[in-house]
């Protein structure tokens, strides 16, 4: 599968680089008031999830929980939201979301308007989780290589 030549997640990581491997890659979202939100990119353009053989999907698929279990053991979320869409971006890659009922989009997707501003306890208590917590999620997929 080559890369396609207008794919953003070809031409760059698609964020912050927290790890990557031979198959794929993490990298954290910078989006307003969402201060764990993590995209699992694979690294050879596939526009869909069956495009990958059936070990590059479980590969993928043990990434992607391997990234819930971090988030879960480091920041105690209220719920994991995951999600793989491609609508806009049609590579793919996961979104491993860590939810809070204090977060501004909260009960609703995180691509829904904001009902209410960010809660700054809660934005500093993940920043300031963030090293040790990118560290573990470098080590966990750094494992599954």
């Amino acid at each position: 599968m080559a890369d396609a030549p207008a794919c953003p997640l070809c031409a760059g990581d698609g964020g912050v680089l927290v790890a990557r491997t031979a198959s794929l890659r993490l990298v954290r979202a910078d989006e307003p008031g969402l201060p764990a939100f993590y995209r699992v990119v694979w690294n050879a353009h596939a526009a869909e999830f069956s495009d990958l053989a059936p070990a590059q999907r479980q590969h993928c698929l043990d990434a992607v929980v391997a990234v819930e279990q971090v988030l879960r053991e480091h920041l105690r979320p209220d719920k994991i939201n995951l999600a793989s869409l491609g609508n806009l971006v049609p590579h793919v890659h996961w979104h491993v979301i860590a939810r809070w009922q204090a977060d501004p989009h909260w009960p609703q997707p995180v691509w829904a308007p904001a009902s209410r501003p960010a809660d700054p306890g809660l934005q500093a208590r993940v920043l300031a989780a963030r090293p040790a917590l990118e560290q573990a999620l470098a080590l966990r997929l750094q494992g599954l290589a």
